[in-house]
């Protein structure tokens, strides 16, 4: 005697019938393919590297510029008219290599400079002969609505690492690199800031040390002989997110009871590297200074 078969019931979709939506033009939405994508690493199929990149390039293809951009306050500029002596400081302490050029304000971009192109005037002793005209070079202005999937190609394509961002009414609203978009996919880009991996605090100088943000108030307090009030949150980067209400960017500043914090490295996600120096009333905004009662 053959044996019923079971009654028809819900049953729970394998992985393999899933996969097999994808292989038949489903699943419908992106939620369905990030379901699927989790439920591949949850079954050791891809690792969280692998997966967390996937979800950025996703992420990717919907964000525009302005999410990511850094504010025309807090771009780091060289004046038209600027002497070799004058942008040479500029260059040491950002430590960045590419850097817009204005005019009358930050609204007139007229070009790039490159640091690597100001070698020849020190090596050669020609300082007196450096005008910025002579090493300007052309700038790529992108609106602040274009999706960073085509950002990316276009740098790609024009070989450009740097681009201006424009408002509607043609002003400079920020500037946006390549390696701003590259790090919404494959998250931080490590560079000369970075800490060793088992510390959290880095000294530059007496007055200028470098933390992650992932640094556990406990372990600020102790190393900073300081008495931050942990709020709820466990790491100074939590604290950080409380003071500014939502995801900061890189550039944004803050201060915390005597100490004055700059984001130095963040994505659409999280908060990666802060500097921290010690508050000097006279030189910190009081629009800066958020009130975090410590």
């Amino acid at each position: 005697m053959n044996e019923d078969r079971p009654s028809s019931s819900p049953i729970t979709r394998t992985w393999l019938e899933k996969l097999g939506q994808v292989l038949s033009g489903e699943p419908k939405d992106r939620f369905e393919l990030i379901e699927l994508l989790r439920d591949a690493q949850q079954r050791h199929l891809m690792d969280m590297d692998a997966l967390a990149m996937m979800e950025g390039v996703m992420q990717v293809s919907e964000m525009k510029v302005r999410e990511i951009m850094l504010p025309r306050a807090q771009m780091v500029v060289v004046q038209q008219d600027a002497s070799l002596d004058e942008i040479l400081p500029v260059i040491t302490e950002s430590g960045h290599s590419r850097f817009p050029v204005i005019g009358e304000s930050r609204d007139e971009v007229v070009g790039l400079i490159l640091a690597k192109d100001l070698l020849p005037y020190f090596i050669e002793d020609k300082r007196h002969d450096f005008s910025v005209r002579d090493v300007l070079r052309p700038v790529v202005f992108v609106p602040e609505s274009k999706r960073l999937n085509v950002l990316l190609k276009d740098f790609k394509a024009n070989r450009n690492h740097m681009a201006v961002v424009v408002n509607e009414f043609g002003g400079a609203a920020g500037l946006v690199t390549i390696e701003d978009v590259v790090e919404q996919i494959v998250g931080e880009i490590e560079d000369e800031h970075d800490i060793e991996e088992d510390s959290y605090i880095k000294k530059q100088n007496d007055k200028r040390f470098i933390i992650k943000a992932l640094t556990p108030v406990e372990d600020f307090n102790e190393y900073f002989k300081s008495d931050l009030s942990a709020d709820g949150f466990d790491t100074v980067g939590g604290l950080l997110m409380q003071a500014f209400s939502r995801m900061p960017r890189r550039g944004d500043v803050a201060t915390l009871g005597q100490y004055h914090f700059k984001v130095l490295s963040a994505d659409s996600r999280r908060i990666y590297l802060l500097e921290v120096g010690l508050v000097d009333d006279a030189d910190v905004p009081q629009s800066l200074i958020q009130d975090q009662g410590c």
